[in-house]
């Protein structure tokens, strides 16, 4: 399914070579696949190439929103270190290095998608989200020089090993995807409410048991150390490169700092998609990063999730993916950014699709391949084509 998206997307790049006339760090290139590395995945050959120079450089005379110039401190270091790794021991360009990272990546996200997803509605619901993910508004990022795949494959693994109580485990894979997107605050935070029940729910377990045949240490150990363990784990990652970006920087607050004056990218508690919501129903295009067709593709992905929400709270699935869902989703719509991103920050809110996939396995097998392999096609366009070159991925 996703490589028949891919091809479409090549496709339309080839058919139409509007790629050839732009900037090779903006959506251009000499071939398709150059399209590929091209806006964020231009940063991270960057840093896989020469590493990593924190600093808060002003841009000379600017006044206004934009008053730092672009830096590599604002991308997260594993998938680009990752991408060194690959080129080191294959001898592939980075780009190639990348391509191989993000797509062996995406196959370990939709089997953690489907395992979260059959856990919860049984395998062929799994099987379900897995396609739909693949089919996903934002899903063109996925087979790219971008690190969403890799992060979504992170978390849903971290969900998967909290729904089965391997407390290390998540918590170790929560530090990576903390090395990997600043979502994870969202993951780490999961993680945490998981942890916190789960000890919770064994003192009071502790207290119904009275004399119990299990030694007390094995219950503290496997039901409170581990947990609590995981918790300290899991922020690791994310705390430690903002420190070190903020100490390189010289300012703690760096990173924040950079995000906002150098990219325009800020929380503000939901004003800017409330205003992008605001003038699109009135056909307006007056706000911040105005990509009109991208824009109508992310404000239709928004209504989807909003929808699929309150579905997924009827099926009482595990708290860890409602609470990873919910903040994601909180990060996403209550940030300032160029609002057709959002489709491609939603991605790891993969929980969402579990409300359709569970409706989709009462589908017969022919009907359900049907159904996907349209999305599929059409996904070249709206979640390839318009991302990266009709609008900003």
């Amino acid at each position: 399914m996703k490589l028949v998206g891919f091809c479409v997307f090549m496709y339309l790049l080839d058919s139409s070579g509007d790629f050839r006339r732009k900037n090779p760090r903006f959506g251009g290139g000499a071939h398709v696949w150059d399209v590929l590395a091209t806006w964020d995945g231009w940063w991270y050959q960057q840093i896989a190439a020469h590493g990593y120079h924190p600093a808060l450089v002003p841009v000379p005379g600017a006044t206004g929103l934009i008053t730092l110039e672009g830096n590599s401190a604002a991308f997260f270091p594993l998938y680009p270190a990752l991408m060194r790794l690959v080129s080191s021991c294959t001898g592939l360009g980075l780009l190639g290095a990348g391509m191989v990272v993000s797509v062996a990546a995406s196959f370990v996200a939709v089997l953690g998608i489907h395992a979260v997803t059959a856990r919860v509605s049984g395998r062929r619901a799994g099987l379900a989200a897995a396609g739909l993910w693949a089919v996903w508004p934002g899903s063109g990022v996925e087979w790219s020089g971008y690190s969403e795949s890799l992060y979504v494959a992170l978390a849903a693994w971290a969900c998967h090993s909290v729904m089965r109580r391997n407390w290390l485990t998540a918590g170790l894979l929560t530090c990576a995807a903390g090395l990997t997107r600043p979502t994870a605050t969202a993951l780490i935070a999961a993680l945490a409410v998981a942890a916190l029940v789960e000890v919770v729910r064994h003192r009071r377990a502790s207290r119904r048991w009275g004399d119990s045949p299990v030694p007390e240490g094995a219950r503290r150990r496997d039901a409170v150390v581990r947990p609590v363990a995981a918790v300290m784990i899991a922020p690791l990652g994310l705390a430690g490169y903002l420190g070190w970006v903020g100490h390189r920087m010289g300012d703690y607050g760096g990173y924040f700092t950079l995000q906002d004056k150098a990219w325009g990218h800020s929380f503000d508690g939901g004003r800017h998609t409330v205003k992008v919501f605001t003038s699109l129903m009135v056909g307006h295009y007056d706000y911040l990063y105005a990509f009109p067709h991208e824009d109508v593709i992310a404000a239709g992905t928004v209504l989807l999730a909003l929808i699929a929400l309150p579905l997924l709270f009827r099926l009482r699935p595990p708290l860890v993916l409602t609470v990873s869902t919910l903040l994601t989703m909180a990060l996403v719509l209550g940030s300032q950014q160029i609002f057709g991103n959002v489709s491609r920050y939603l991605l790891p809110a993969f929980p969402l699709l579990i409300p359709c996939a569970t409706a989709m396995r009462r589908i017969g097998t022919p009907v359900l391949c049907a159904v996907l392999a349209v999305a599929a096609l059409a996904s070249g366009s709206y979640a390839g084509y318009v991302l990266f070159e009709v609008g900003v991925p």
